[in-house]
C-alpha cells in the first residue's frame, strides 16, 4: 500500500512541474527557491502493533532555479555543531538554533493530526533531511544530482553535507525517524513549514502548508509479512545496494611486476571513542551462561585524502586471501601496490563473508591505562557503514559499499574488493560475547576501551597520530547484575 502511494508520489511529482517548464534559450520562469508539495491528497499508513506508525505523508520539498547547499560541522567534539548554507559556492552562516546536529535541519516541519472528533491526537516538529529520497520535477532540472543520497551519522561525525539539486525533490520523511503511536482511523494533517524557514528560504504561504488525509489501517507492510515495516524498508535498502555490487569488483587477478608504495596521497584512518555500551550476558544453555560482558560499538573512519582498496585473492583450497592494498595518484589513477596481510572466511552467524585481518583491536584498559582484557575481533569487512566527515578533501559522497551485503563476498568468492571511501566510516556494534570484553571477574571501577586503528601498521597511512582512541567507562553493581557508567566525551553523551 505504502509502495503504492511512493511510486505515485514519484510520478506525480515529475508531472507537477512539467507544464511550468520553460522552453530551451529561454529564461527560467521565477521560482521560490524552496516549495512545500505533495502530489497526492490522502495517504495510508500502517498501524504495526510492535512499532507503532511510520509517519510519512508523502510530502516533498522541490528546490527552486538553484541548488540548495548546508555543510554542518563540529570543530572537535567539545564543540557544537555549527552549519553554513553555500549560496554560489560561498558559506551563509545559518540562523542558530536551526542545525544542532547531524541529522538535519532541525525541526523543519511542523505535523499536526486531529481524528474525526476534531480533537488533537499529534502535535510534532519533524526534521528534514534535504538528501532524502527524490527526483528530478522539471524537464529543465540537472539530470543528476552530487549531493550524499541519505543524513545518517555516527554520534562523533564531525562533518556532514546536505544538498538539494537544482528542479530535485526530496522526501520530508527520513528512515530513521521513531514511528509514532496512531489509533486505526482517519484524520486530517495540517503539515507547514516552520516559520524560521519560511523565512530563511523565503516560501510562499501557499507553497508552505499542506493538508491531508490520512486513513491508520491495521496490520504489517505487505511488502514484507512478518517483518513489518522497517524489515520491509530494510530489504529494499539492501536490494538497492547490491545492485551497486559490481563497482566493488576486485581486479582479476594478482597484481604483477615489484610492489611499490609511490609518493603521493594516502588514506588517514582515524579512530573515535567506542560507545552504545551495554552489559550482556552469556548465551542461555552455553558454558558461558553466568558470564557478564561488556559490549560496545567502535568505528574506524578514512580521512583521505585516498581511499582505502583491498583486493584479496584466494589460495587454492583454502579459507584464506592474501590481501593488497592499492595506491592512488592525484587524479586517481593506481599507481602502485603493497601486500599487506591476510583476509579470512568468518563463517559465524552475522559473519558469513570475508574478513581483512588486523584493521582495528579493541582493549580494555585499567585505570593506569594497562591492557586487563582484549576483544577477540580483530578482523572486518570494510563498508562506509557511517557518514563521518564529508567535508574533508576527497570525500565521496556515493560510497558504493554502505552495507556488509555489498563488498564482503561469499565462500565461493576467489576475489574480493574492500573499500572505506574518504569521509566515511566503518562500524562494528559489539553485539556478541566473542566480540566484547568478558568482565565477569574483574573488580568494579575506573577502565578505558581503547579503539586501535591498523595495529600491527600493515597498512601504509598518511598518518598514525589519530589511531588511537579511549572511552572511559566506570563497572559497577554486583556479580550478575553489573552496571557501567559512561561519561560523555565534551558534548557528546552517546553512552
Amino acid at each position: 500500500m505504502r509502495t503504492a502511494i511512493a511510486a505515485a508520489s514519484a510520478a506525480g511529482l515529475v508531472a507537477l512541474a512539467a507544464t511550468s517548464a520553460s522552453a530551451a534559450g529561454t529564461a527560467a520562469p521565477a521560482r521560490p527557491a524552496l516549495i512545500l508539495t505533495s502530489p497526492v491528497t490522502e495517504v495510508t499508513l500502517t498501524a504495526d502493533d510492535e512499532y507503532g506508525t511510520d509517519l510519512n505523508l508523502s510530502t516533498y520539498v522541490v528546490a527552486g532555479n538553484a541548488p540548495i547547499e548546508v555543510r554542518a560541522t563540529r570543530a572537535n567534539f567539545k564543540s557544537p555543531v555549527v552549519a553554513k548554507q553555500y549560496v554560489k559556492g560561498k558559506p551563509v552562516a545559518l540562523p542558530k538554533g536551526l542545525v544542532t546536529d547531524f541529522s538535519g535541519l532541525g525541526k523543519f516541519l511542523h505535523v499536526t493530526l486531529t481524528d474525526a472528533s476534531g480533537k488533537k491526537a499529534l502535535d510534532v516538529d519533524q526534521s528534514l533531511c534535504l538528501n532524502g529520497d527524490g527526483s528530478r520535477t522539471r524537464p529543465d532540472a540537472p539530470a543528476t544530482s552530487p549531493y550524499p543520497n541519505y543524513c545518517n551519522s555516527n554520534p562523533f561525525t564531525t562533518g556532514a553535507v546536505w544538498g538539494l539539486q537544482t528542479g530535485w525533490s526530496a522526501s520530508t520523511y527520513s528512515y530513521d525517524q521513531k514511528p509514532v503511536k496512531l489509533a486505526v482511523g482517519k484524520y486530517k494533517a495540517k503539515i507547514v513549514v516552520n516559520k524560521a524557514y519560511r523565512d530563511l528560504f523565503k516560501i510562499p504561504a501557499k507553497q508552505s502548508t499542506l493538508t491531508l488525509t490520512v486513513n491508520v489501517v491495521k496490520g504489517q507492510d505487505p511488502c514484507d509479512p512478518g517483518h513489518g515495516l522497517r524489515g520491509c524498508l530494510a530489504a529494499k535498502a539492501q536490494k538497492a545496494q547490491a545492485t551497486k555490487a559490481t563497482a566493488l569488483k576486485a581486479h582479476a587477478a594478482r597484481p604483477t611486476g615489484k610492489a611499490s608504495t609511490p609518493k603521493g596521497p594516502k588514506p588517514d584512518l582515524v579512530s573515535v571513542p567506542a560507545w552504545g555500551m551495554s552489559i550482556t550476558k552469556g548465551e542461555e544453555g552455553t558454558v558461558d551462561a553466568d558470564k557478564e560482558y561488556l559490549a560496545f560499538a567502535a568505528t574506524v573512519w578514512n580521512a583521505g585524502p585516498s581511499p582505502l582498496v583491498l583486493d584479496g585473492f584466494r589460495r587454492q583450497g583454502k579459507d584464506l586471501m592474501d590481501a593488497f592494498q592499492y595506491f592512488y595518484d592525484d587524479k586517481g589513477k593506481e599507481v602502485g601496490y603493497k601486500n599487506t596481510g591476510t583476509m579470512e572466511w568468518d563463517p559465524r552467524e552475522g559473519h558469513v563473508h570475508w574478513h581483512f585481518t588486523d584493521f582495528a583491536r579493541y582493549s580494555l584498559l585499567n585505570a593506569k591505562q594497562s591492557e586487563v582484557v582484549r576483544s577477540q575481533k580483530e578482523a572486518f569487512c570494510l563498508a562506509a557503514t557511517d557518514m563521518m566527515d564529508y567535508t574533508v578533501k576527497n570525500a565521496n559522497w556515493h560510497p558504493m559499499n554502505t552495507d556488509l551485503h555489498t563488498a564482503c563476498g561469499d565462500h565461493t568468492s576467489l576475489s574480493v574488493r574492500e573499500v572505506l571511501d574518504v569521509g566515511s566510516g566503518d562500524t562494528y556494534n559489539q553485539t556478541k560475547p566473542g566480540q566484547s570484553f568478558d568482565i565477569t571477574d574483574l573488580p568494579n571501577g575506573e577502565y578505558f576501551v581503547e579503539v586501535k586503528a591498523n595495529p600491527e601498521g600493515k597498512l601504509v597511512e598518511g598518518s598514525t597520530k589519530n589511531n588511537v582512541a579511549l572511552r572511559k567507562v566506570i563497572l559497577g553493581g554486583v556479580k550478575g547484575a553489573r552496571t557501567v557508567k559512561v561519561p560523555p566525551v565534551g558534548v557528546i553523551d552517546a553512552p
